[in-house]
């Protein structure tokens, strides 16, 4: 049934900020805009990562850090979390190991979002297949 995600959504109050520390820390511009909307085609498989106007979020919708977290594949999880550091970002968690392979840490974007990077074995073992 579910087969991958399609497309990640964060919410920003300055959708301009968001897009200009967004292309800063991927390296490239949206592929996607449009008024209240912009969306990146990010990593090996171009999954979609939106950045939507706060004014849209749902109802009853936070205006912090709250629910799941999304990991990333990072190569190098230390200087991924060294370098979203020094763009802004604050620390949501620290390096934690979760095995062989599988190490995560997590950080709140200048906007509130909860951005999660990881490097995952398995996700290499996957590329390589």
């Amino acid at each position: 049934m579910l087969r991958g995600f399609a497309t990640i959504s964060f919410y920003a109050a300055d959708l301009e900020a968001a897009k200009t520390w967004y292309t800063e820390l991927l390296g490239l511009e949206p592929y996607y805009q449009v008024p209240g909307y912009i969306e990146f085609r990010v990593d090996d498989h171009q999954h979609e990562l939106g950045i939507i106007d706060a004014r849209y979020a749902p109802a009853g919708a936070t205006d912090g850090p709250a629910g799941s977290i999304t990991y990333w594949h990072v190569d190098d999880l230390e200087a991924a979390l060294d370098r979203l550091i020094a763009l802004g970002a604050k620390e949501h968690q620290a390096i934690r190991k979760h095995g062989e392979g599988f190490v995560t840490a997590s950080v709140i974007d200048p906007f509130g979002n909860v951005l999660g990077v990881m490097y995952n074995q398995h996700y290499l073992d996957m590329l390589a297949r």
